[in-house]
């Protein structure tokens, strides 16, 4: 059974807090795992979430600021421990090549399992596979950073009403699916295209373009919102959003369900993020995350 969901494992910026672990998010898709910006303590909350390193596929680091990446050194150490049975690669940008590498072999252990390094060089497609098109597009930070998106591929959906009347039914329906027309029926005759769900991570940034490329329809946004509107000036001034600016990028994009992460510890109402973000005009469903939730993707719309 196939299973898409997020599991929040952090959700502070710059600094963990009592309730608040540093930042770490898996994407479960189908069958496979992407872990974004693995920060400090990401394996222990792992641990906690039900993770297993055998569940990464990928890792997706935005930036190297420590919140985001301090954790690779456990994670990586940590598949190659449970000798996990497949390879695994991870995306960075380019320009942190160093940084990377440091915390890859940041101690002495032995590496039993292939890691991939698929440093990211500008906007542009990351892989393909038959499960989906992984993206990255430049933000606006003060070093260099990426947001990912995943975008399935189309489907068909069949219509069982005009499979009826053409008297199509049982294995012939697969024989149609896979053939893409039997006696003289065609798949477009008794199918409708079935739009592929999106997904995309958006962590430290201004707003900037790169932001409204990947919120842009949206089923799932995952979006930074370090400060309340009222600190407007300093989220330019540190490269952030506002929980304001969040929620209009994401009415704008036309995304389905808004999850709010990234916060200033500064802040101890988290209902006023979700609130401010409705007053900025997103009406879709909304999640203010927390540590150790999971979030699934809303069903197909249609």
């Amino acid at each position: 059974m196939s299973v898409r969901e997020l599991v929040v494992l952090g959700t502070a910026s710059q600094v963990p807090t009592r309730h608040r672990n540093h930042n770490g998010y898996l994407l479960r898709w189908d069958g496979e795992g992407l872990l974004f910006d693995p920060g400090e303590g990401t394996q222990r909350q792992m641990l906690r979430a039900g993770v297993a390193a055998h569940d990464i596929d990928r890792i997706c680091v935005t930036h190297f600021h420590g919140d985001h990446s301090l954790g690779l050194a456990g994670v990586i150490q940590r598949i190659n421990l449970d000798q996990v049975p497949h390879p695994v690669t991870a995306h960075y940008p380019a320009s942190g090549q160093r940084f990377f590498e440091r915390l890859r072999y940041a101690t002495a252990y032995r590496e039993t399992v292939p890691l991939t390094e698929a440093p990211v060089t500008g906007d542009g497609v990351l892989a393909r596979t038959p499960a989906y098109t992984l993206e990255a597009h430049r933000l606006s930070h003060p070093v260099e950073s990426y947001g990912y998106r995943l975008i399935e591929p189309d489907g068909r959906r069949m219509l069982p009403a005009l499979l009826a009347e053409r008297g199509i039914a049982g294995p012939d329906v697969g024989r149609l699916q896979r053939e893409g027309s039997l006696n003289g029926v065609t798949l477009d005759e008794v199918s409708e295209t079935r739009r592929g769900q999106r997904f995309a991570f958006v962590m430290d940034t201004r707003l900037c373009p790169g932001v409204r490329t990947l919120a842009e329809g949206c089923d799932l946004l995952v979006i930074e919102s370090t400060f309340l509107d009222e600190d407007e000036r300093l989220a330019s001034e540190h490269g952030h959003l506002t929980a304001g600016q969040a929620g209009r990028a994401a009415h704008e994009a036309g995304v389905r369900h808004l999850v709010l992460t990234h916060f200033s510890q500064r802040y101890g109402d988290p209902d006023e993020f979700e609130r401010q973000a409705r007053a900025a005009g997103f009406d879709g469903e909304l999640t203010v995350a927390a540590d150790l939730v999971r979030v699934p993707l809303p069903k197909r719309s249609g």
